[in-house]
């Protein structure tokens, strides 16, 4: 059963476009369809956290509309972070869904339970993953992952 769903922001939940403008105002566009994914996930009693390689203001606002239950937005090194997370909220690796684009999420997606790639990462991280995705990033991935997990628990009980 999984009770923490973990993702990186920018090309996972985003398509990776960062837009911004000259007097240096940021924009970046979220599916909706993951919002309600991740909203589904919490609702099913899971928590849901964010782990994003480049700080962002944008990102911690989308974070707080969503309700997001971990945020760690400019981290360095993800796997300490998520590893910290997953304490937090008192679960196991394998009870954990990770979910990236690129080569700096490589490592949550081994040690995560249920490691995701987008499908439109990098081929390091596909290699990695135990699931690509259909969607891409930024297009319904996330909520493709909350979908499919969410039918197989309801099988399961």
């Amino acid at each position: 059963m999984f009770r923490l769903l973990a993702m990186d922001v920018d090309g996972t939940l985003t398509d990776g476009s960062v837009f911004i403008d000259a007097a240096g105002n940021e924009f970046k566009r979220f599916d909706i369809q993951d919002g309600m994914g991740m909203a589904l996930f919490r609702k099913a009693g899971g928590k849901v956290a964010w782990i994003s390689g480049r700080f962002s203001a944008v990102t911690e606002l989308r974070a707080r509309e969503l309700r997001v239950d971990f945020l760690a937005n400019g981290v360095a090194e993800k796997l300490p972070v998520l590893r910290k997370i997953a304490a937090e909220a008192g679960v196991s690796a394998e009870a954990v869904i990770f979910i990236g684009d690129d080569v700096n999420d490589c490592e949550c997606v081994r040690w995560a339970g249920l490691g995701v790639a987008v499908a439109n990462a990098v081929p390091e991280l596909k290699a990695s993953a135990s699931y690509v995705t259909q969607r891409g990033g930024g297009n319904g991935a996330v909520r493709e992952v909350v979908d499919m997990v969410l039918a197989a628990q309801a099988k399961e009980v």
